[in-house]
């Protein structure tokens, strides 16, 4: 069986990778950054944004917020900043539950091969 390397986790992400993790244009990532307080990415020598993992989980609440609850972009401030982060936690505690049910079901496959079932 050949040798299966862990996936190398990257530090930071370009705004290209970003956009395309949430499938949007870049200039909407640049336009949130404006709108939200809560996405600041850092920025290199040359002006380019690099973004962290923490950065994607923001972004992430707000994309769920706007995108997949439907709130306007005011509507996503006031819940953002009235402290109410409650759902920035239900989102990355999604994404985790998501991740471990993919490891899983990967390693049910896996188990299932090796026996032949």
């Amino acid at each position: 069986m050949p040798y299966k390397e862990r996936e190398i986790e990257k530090k930071y992400h370009s705004i290209g990778e970003v956009a395309e993790m949430f499938k949007v244009a870049p200039s909407l990532i640049r336009y949130w950054e404006g709108e939200f307080d809560i996405i600041r990415p850092k920025k290199d020598k040359k002006g380019n944004r690099r973004y962290t993992k923490e950065d994607i989980q923001k972004i992430k609440y707000v994309y769920h917020l706007v995108k997949e609850k439907g709130y306007t972009l005011q509507g996503a401030q006031e819940v953002i900043s009235s402290g109410k982060n409650h759902g920035f936690d239900k989102v990355a505690a999604v994404q985790k539950l998501q991740e471990i049910k993919d490891f899983l079901i990967n390693l049910k496959n896996e188990l299932k091969a090796r026996n032949g079932s």
